[in-house]
């Protein structure tokens, strides 16, 4: 089957290499770059360790440093799904939303369709372009002048103007030769309901030539010159060259600005990207004519992870951006978000630079909100909260509206500012410090609960009492690693577990690393590699707990198999704990002032599972214990470390009242 010459750069130009890629790997999110589409990732292609493998989404091309595989995302589907070309095409552009051209033996002899329609498009653009600097354009050119625009800015952006004639472009066009088929085609002219010679479609108007990312005319864009005209503003139709649900005015240049830094700005109109542009904002874009779609959207993140939304300011600039927020929020992801500059009451972006001035604009961009702002802005905006039923019906709406983002850690952290929203909002109406509650003891249902015994000095100044609620965390990892460098026999066992084993605690993550690039060393040298890799200093402060000193494997290592059950064990606890911390986090972020039965139940069920998952199970007859994931442990292990950590527990309780 043979293609169109211009179906595979439209294919590449849509697709994402990123997200075709990023199914097969795990980026390394240290050394990528995601604003900038520069992502790094172990190699899909040969086993290694290091993030080797190089992904320039903005250029479409990949390269591993290791093996020196290269290609594009094509190239990539035919490796890693082992599919031949035609396939890995059609997989591709079904992704992409785009049709494949029909199975057709001559194709190769048959004109290039859509290149025959970027010419005729070209050729009107000429046109027009002639046309306003005739007598006939002396009204738009004052017009032009008018709105800032020199010869220069005319020139740079193609501006033309279409006489009020009803077949000047129809007459130019087929006295050039073209086609009539191709012209109608192009969306340039129209045929009469009745029958007769096709009409022009812009008349009368300035026309903004509308192009495409490989910056080829597919449209155009006119603005009426009569106020009696039905439609201000008017686009091309939609035709095989234009899919205005999928273009952005100004997409190729404000995308090769914001690849050099500058910010991407979205506004509503023609105008104000030419005005925002030649004021030195040339990362600006605008969708044609309707609201932003789910597929520009898509294309605005492949610029920038976070546009600038810069809409007007009035209510239907507001309700445009609150339209947006409805889309955007099953959408976002990390790295993946909406800011927004709401322009002075009454002003548009061309407005604002014309009476105040670039650094004004500027400001309202510096000042842009994040988009969870203009969320709590549309539920609370205007409204009294004066009831328990009004109060009621906010919650409800806000929970409704978080549980539309897919992200659970984005929902998670919307959830939180919400709350903090929330609460300032209700802070007046609050009784601060509510009776019932002494540094004594507790009253409740009128019986007195005194207080438990004072923990001893040594454990309220403890690793875990003074490292707030992720020491336990972080002594687990340390009992991990500290336990495979002790043993360096059983390293190599556990390399699997230590590649998928994320390391909470930047203090750790050399000697991680460096364990991970010399798993396969003799176990003698490993020590001293490690050291080597990670450094002194890390390793001290891996070993400074004191605690690490109970656990048999550490304190005398030498038994390969009860360090192994040790390691086994710790990471299994490390994977429940862990797991159970994300189920409450994300059952709970429904806020928490609010929180119904089934959140309640759900918080119960979970804490459950998390202390069925960390608690002893003896057997009499060994000297192990029968861990939850059917590992042994060593009692004299588990019995001293669970007893240091409950008694850490009331530690940290008493710390902080004290």
């Amino acid at each position: 089957m043979s293609l169109p010459p211009g179906f595979l750069d439209e294919l590449r130009e849509r697709a994402s290499l990123a997200q075709v890629v990023g199914r097969k790997v795990s980026w390394d999110m240290r050394k990528s770059n995601q604003g900038k589409g520069d992502m790094w990732a172990p190699c899909p292609f040969h086993q290694e360790k290091t993030a080797s493998f190089h992904v320039d989404d903005r250029q479409g091309f990949y390269y591993c440093f290791g093996c020196h595989a290269k290609g594009d995302a094509i190239s990539f589907l035919r490796e890693t799904e082992n599919v031949g070309f035609m396939e890995a095409i059609e997989i591709l552009a079904r992704e992409v939303g785009m049709q494949m051209p029909a199975r057709d033996p001559k194709a190769q002899q048959k004109a290039d369709r859509r290149t025959q329609l970027a010419e005729v498009m070209e050729e009107a653009v000429r046109h027009f372009r002639l046309q306003l600097k005739t007598a006939g354009g002396a009204a738009a050119r004052d017009y032009l002048a008018g709105r800032g625009l020199d010869d220069a800015a005319l020139g740079r952006w193609d501006i033309g103007f279409a006489p009020d004639a009803r077949q000047g472009l129809w007459t130019h066009l087929t006295g050039k030769g073209i086609a009539p088929e191709l012209i109608i085609a192009a969306g340039l002219a129209a045929e009469p309901d009745g029958g007769g010679t096709p009409y022009d479609r812009f008349r009368d108007r300035i026309i903004f030539p509308i192009r495409d990312g490989r910056g080829r005319a597919i449209a155009l864009g006119g603005r009426a010159m009569s106020p009696q005209a039905r439609a201000k503003y008017l686009n091309s139709p939609e035709t095989e060259l234009f899919d205005k649900g999928r273009t952005l005015f100004n997409q190729q240049r404000a995308r090769a600005a914001a690849g050099k830094g500058q910010p991407l700005i979205v506004a509503e109109g023609y105008m104000d990207v030419i005005a925002l542009s030649e004021a030195g904002f040339a990362a600006t874009v605008a969708p044609l004519g309707t609201a932003i779609t789910e597929h520009q959207l898509a294309l605005l993140w492949r610029i920038d992870p976070e546009p600038v939304i810069a809409l007007d300011g009035d209510t239907a600039g507001l309700r445009a951006a609150m339209r947006l927020v409805d889309l955007a929020l099953p959408l976002i992801e990390a790295g993946k978000s909406l800011r927004f500059a709401l322009m002075p009451e009454g002003m548009d972006p061309d407005d604002l630079l014309r009476s105040r001035g670039a650094a004004a604009m500027q400001q309202q961009i510096d000042a842009a909100i994040p988009m969870v702002q203009l969320l709590w802005r549309r539920e609370t905006e205007g409204r009294n909260f004066d009831s328990p039923e009004r109060k009621a019906a906010l919650d409800k709406s806000l929970r409704e509206a978080l549980r539309r983002i897919g992200d659970r850690s984005i929902r998670a952290h919307y959830g939180d500012e919400i709350k903090a929203l929330r609460q300032e909002l209700f802070q007046a109406g609050r009784r601060q410090g509510a009776p019932g509650q002494g540094r004594g003891g507790t009253w409740k249902g009128g019986r007195f609960t005194p207080p438990p015994a004072p923990a001893s000095a040594g454990t309220r100044n403890s690793y875990l009492a003074t490292g707030g609620d992720a020491a336990e965390e972080r002594l687990r990892e340390a009992v991990i690693l500290a336990a495979l460098l002790r043993n360096p026999r059983i390293v190599e066992r556990f390399e699997g577990e230590l590649e998928r084993l994320e390391v909470a605690t930047p203090d750790f993550r050399p000697v991680h690393a460096a364990l991970l690039r010399h798993a396969g060393a003799a176990p003698d040298d490993i020590a001293a590699l490690v050291e080597g890799d990670a450094g002194a200093g890390a390793l001290e402060k891996l070993f400074a707990p004191s605690h690490l000193r109970i656990i048999p494997a550490i304190r005398s290592p030498g038994d390969d198999d009860a360090a192994a059950l040790c390691v086994a064990q710790e990471l299994a606890k490390l994977a429940a704990f862990r797991g159970a911390e994300q189920e409450i986090e994300d059952a709970a972020q429904d806020l928490e002032a609010i929180a119904d039965e089934g959140v309640t139940w759900r918080l119960g069920q979970v804490a459950k599972a998390r202390n069925e998952a960390l608690e002893s199970r003896t057997e009499d007859d060994t000297e192990y214990e029968r861990g939850d994931n059917g590992a042994a442990i060593s009692r004299e292990e588990r019995s001293a470390f669970e007893q240091l950590l409950q008694q850490i527990d009331y530690g940290k309780g008493h710390k902080s009242r004290s």
